[in-house]
């Protein structure tokens, strides 16, 4: 498990030079103050000038010699190298002035030198103590340069809170404009539907006067729905490319802030840069994180309705001339308010739907292109595999297909490779280290063998694909069914052998060790096969007595907790029925197509034992023999 990576703070450069500042000023006035506190006071002996000049004077004077030094005095005593330091209060004058060779003085030229260098004062040497100016400059500067930045930090703070404050209620959108790379309609494989619908946009920016002429007025706003991954994004920028206009894009939940007011604020400026760049294009993803249903639990101060009330003005607002086109997307049409869907605001619908498979064969051709991959490569079979995949599965299947080419060690991407990324994504990964006993590994190959046997006879299933009893995901084992080709519909009877294959493993177990001994192996089967009922009888109108009828969910805002069911409690009852007379039948469907084929069932289940894998090419020759009793068909 990778170890979380600790981050040095960064602190600002300011604080770390105050802190040396106010080090190095502690510094000094504890030098200073140890200095006063351990100076030999008590040593110390005043003694006047004039006792100091008479006994210099003195031949007999124990005074050896005296420098002058600016205002201090170093006397050195005779017999003694050191020599003691004193400093005179009077500043004023020299020694000459003061009397020590006042005689000398008097004289002149030669005898006046011979005079001096009888005495101990021999020279001035006007020599300045650095350290001590030093230290009265720094007692005095030091604490003037703290204050002065200590004021200028708090300066700097108060200007960056004010900045971020009005920063607020700036637009956060981000721009592409020509100098960025541009994605054009090439670029996005499939959705040729769409495409069409948005080549439109793209000709009004591009030649505004033509519509103008004929009074044209073009779509205000363009909501591109679709389920996550088919491309919206992708989608909207390709209108600006193509349009070569700027492009300012945005998400929803950027608009939303803790402060009232913010959002609608940001609203109002995204939309002043868009007309200042205009033609151009506003693009906002998620655009349900703000404009989802209004109700009466909401109200006028809420701060995403004040968000949602300004991008209904400033849609509405528009002038006919502005060249502001604003494209939103969304997985969840039915959240949004109506009023942001009339016509004059978002006039235009687009639906992005997931690629069929000629589409999602370019979007593979795509991704595999800057990808080295063999040539008996085989992206067709892999875009029949991938029904109902996104153009972002598909992305991810061909970076998990070069991720593992790259651990196996190959040079370029194998079929095997895109076999196992396939498989990795749809269901997960291969848990070949979970340890499973032999009776688990008994109980799974019979279990995946009811599915396999039961999808296999029904008229309406699904080819087998693929059964596997290595762990993957969260299963003990997989029977994979792969339609043939992508449908639209499908029928009452393909649903019901749906149900009857998912209830094969369960039925399998229960055949073979007991009503008594079955596991919680099919817990997710069964799960899938309660959700899929009720989706027939209340969504599809699929029930026996409720055929031809629906309940619908009401409708209800973005605030409300709970809604009441559309149906009353009888209706409740008859729907809980109609699901339980689904699963039963489809438990008894496949009961009896596994009672007539339990040779079938145990030479599958010992196969799978024995190779753990079975391939479409296995599973021929083992399920040949497998027959469909009369009484198990529908029709």
């Amino acid at each position: 498990m990778p170890q979380a990576v600790k981050k040095k703070s960064q602190q600002p450069k300011g604080s770390n030079v105050l802190r040396w500042i106010g080090f190095i000023f502690l510094l000094l006035l504890f030098c200073g103050l140890c200095a006063s506190l351990f100076a030999p006071s008590g040593l110390i002996e005043e003694v006047a000038l004039s006792d100091v000049i008479a006994r210099a004077n003195d031949e007999n004077g124990d005074i050896a010699k005296i420098t002058v030094q600016g205002n201090n005095l170093q006397i050195t005593l005779k017999g003694e190298d050191h020599y003691s330091q004193t400093s005179r209060k009077d500043g004023s004058g020299t020694l000459y002035e003061q009397g020590l060779i006042d005689h000398c003085a008097k004289l002149n030229g030669q005898e006046q030198s011979d005079c001096q260098a009888k005495y101990p004062v021999i020279e001035y040497q006007e020599v300045s103590n650095f350290w001590d100016y030093a230290l009265d400059i720094a007692i005095i500067v030091v604490p003037v340069i703290i204050i002065i930045l200590f004021f200028s930090s708090m300066m700097r703070q108060a200007q960056s809170m004010n900045n971020q404050s009005m920063g607020f209620g700036k637009a956060k959108a981000k721009l592409y404009g020509p100098d960025k790379k541009k994605v054009l309609f090439k670029d996005v494989a499939g959705n040729e539907a769409a495409k069409q619908d948005l080549a439109e946009i793209v000709d009004f920016l591009k030649e505004p006067k033509k519509y103008e002429k004929l009074g044209a007025k073009i779509p205000r706003g363009v909501l591109l729905a679709g389920e996550p991954g088919t491309g919206k994004t992708l989608m909207a920028r390709a209108v600006a490319g193509e349009a070569s206009v700027p492009f300012f894009s945005i998400s929803g939940s950027e608009f939303a802030e803790m402060f009232v007011g913010v959002g609608a604020s940001r609203v109002r400026d995204l939309f002043a840069k868009a007309k200042k760049n205009a033609p151009s294009i506003i693009f906002i993803d998620e655009i349900d994180a703000v404009a989802h249903k209004r109700d009466a639990r909401g109200g006028a101060g809420r701060e995403d309705e004040q968000t949602l009330n300004q991008i209904l003005v400033e849609m509405d607002g528009f002038d006919n001339d502005s060249g502001v086109i604003v494209i939103a997307a969304t997985n969840r049409v039915d959240m949004l308010d109506k009023a942001l869907l009339r016509p004059g605001r978002f006039d235009r619908h687009v639906n992005v739907t997931l690629p069929e498979r000629k589409d999602r064969l370019e979007i593979l051709e795509v991704h595999f292109k800057n990808k080295p991959k063999q040539k008996d490569i085989n992206l067709d079979a892999l875009a029949a595999k991938t029904a109902g995949s996104s153009g972002a599965d598909l992305a991810n299947i061909a970076n998990e297909a070069a991720i593992t080419a790259a651990r196996e060690g190959h040079k370029e991407i194998t079929n095997a490779d895109l076999t196992e990324a396939f498989e990795r994504v749809a269901i997960g990964p291969e848990r070949k280290s979970k340890a499973m006993n032999d009776h688990e590994r008994k109980v799974t190959a019979y279990h995946e063998a009811g599915h396999a046997i039961v999808g296999h006879v029904l008229p309406d299933s699904d080819p087998v694909h693929k059964v596997t009893i290595i762990p993957r995901g969260r299963t003990g084992g997989v029977t994979w069914f792969l339609p043939p080709e992508d449908r639209s519909y499908k029928s009452i009877y393909e649903l019901k052998d749906i149900l009857a294959r998912a209830m094969g493993g369960r039925i399998a177990e229960k055949l073979t060790f007991g009503p008594e001994a079955v596991t919680t192996g099919a817990s997710s089967d069964l799960k899938n096969v309660a959700e899929l009922s009720k989706s027939m009888i209340v969504e599809e109108g699929m029930g026996k007595t409720t055929r031809n009828l629906v309940f619908p969910e009401g409708e209800t805002g973005y605030y409300t907790i709970s809604a009441d069911k559309p149906y009353s409690e009888k209706t409740a009852e008859l729907i809980d029925r109609e699901i339980k007379d689904l699963s039963d039948e489809a438990a008894a469907r496949a009961e009896l197509v596994l009672s007539a084929n339990k040779p079938v069932l145990k030479r599958l289940a010992e196969a799978l034992l024995e190779h753990e894998t079975l391939e479409e090419k296995d599973l021929e020759p083992l399920l040949k023999d497998a027959k469909m009793p009369v009484s198990a068909k529908l029709h």
